[in-house]
């Protein structure tokens, strides 16, 4: 969908201030509830051009740690990213809200989003993002309604979002040194980008409406898991998860290696980071255990939609 050198055909100021107001939003919802943690603001400013907002939870009755960031950065492009993404030199500008939440409970699943808006100061600019779903412990209900609800956003903009995307998370959310995916997968896409203004348009709502759907399905599963019961043995496995989760951001994370190469914030960049995670070595689960369900279902091209 990316065409190189097409004509900007959107307002970066407004993009960036609706983004503001999602995550405002977001907020709201995730302190809404979790019932008594708050979030705090750290602003902050990026040398090069532009800077961002923050915003860290903790030490809730159901979220541990999370983040809601939002950033809107600009200047002269790194080499790394032109090298990467095979681009001719020019300023950029990039924009987004990313969001990962760890919760206390290994019953309540984790959750990452991000949107995000990017353009060059000679006519390249494109959308990309995503959500997707990593439960310590697989529930299939709970991924069925996830990707309900995913495909739902996606049908309203094109029919064929939700199959090509879903198919493009399985892809990127896998540890390919442990051959497995991150969790249930969600969507994921990148370089999204059009010829025309209306079809421009299109891909902004498209984006805005995957930020809205966000707080919607995370507080369903938060309220819907958080007051479940569990012991040492799953405080163990969801903090061997969580050292996956790692693993995938620090190893394989497009947007972790964007941030560093572009001198990104790092406390920022690093948020996603679990607040405690554990490695043990040769570690196995025992046959027909929860933990070896969940090991079984973290694989590609899954249809949770007819899991059940």
């Amino acid at each position: 969908m990316i065409q190189e050198k097409t004509k900007v055909l959107l307002d970066k100021d407004s993009i960036a201030k609706e983004f503001k107001e999602i995550q405002d939003h977001i907020c709201r919802e995730l302190e809404a509830e979790d019932g008594l943690a708050k979030f705090k603001e750290d602003l902050w400013e990026r040398p090069e051009g532009g800077g961002g907002r923050t915003r860290i939870i903790q030490d809730g009755p159901v979220l541990e740690k999370g983040g809601v960031a939002f950033s809107a950065v600009s200047g002269p492009t790194p080499e790394k990213i032109l090298s990467k993404l095979e681009l001719e030199q020019a300023d950029f500008f990039a924009t987004g809200v990313s969001i990962v939440i760890h919760p206390k409970s290994p019953m309540v699943p984790i959750i990452h989003m991000n949107i995000r808006y990017f353009e060059m100061s000679n006519g390249v600019w494109w959308f990309g993002g995503g959500i997707d779903l990593t439960p310590h412990y697989v529930d299939l209900a709970d991924a069925q309604y996830f990707h309900q609800q995913v495909k739902d956003c996606c049908d309203q903009f094109d029919k064929s979002y939700y199959p090509k995307f879903k198919k493009w998370a399985d892809d990127y959310f896998f540890l390919k040194h442990r051959n497995e995916t991150r969790g249930v997968g969600g969507i994921f896409f990148d370089r999204l980008n059009a010829q025309t203004k209306d079809e421009a348009e299109k891909l902004h709502a498209f984006v805005k409406s995957v930020g809205y759907l966000f707080p919607k399905v995370y507080r369903h599963l938060m309220a819907k898991n958080k007051a479940l019961p569990f012991g040492e043995a799953e405080k163990k496995w969801q903090s061997i998860r969580r050292g996956r989760y790692v693993e995938f951001n620090l190893v394989w994370d497009a947007g972790t290696k964007f941030g560093l190469d572009t001198n990104g914030r790092t406390e920022s960049i690093l948020m996603s980071m679990p607040p405690v995670a554990q490695w043990e070595y040769m570690h196995s689960v025992t046959a027909g255990s929860k933990e070896e369900f969940t090991l079984n279902h973290l694989k590609k091209g899954i249809d949770w939609m007819n899991i059940l």
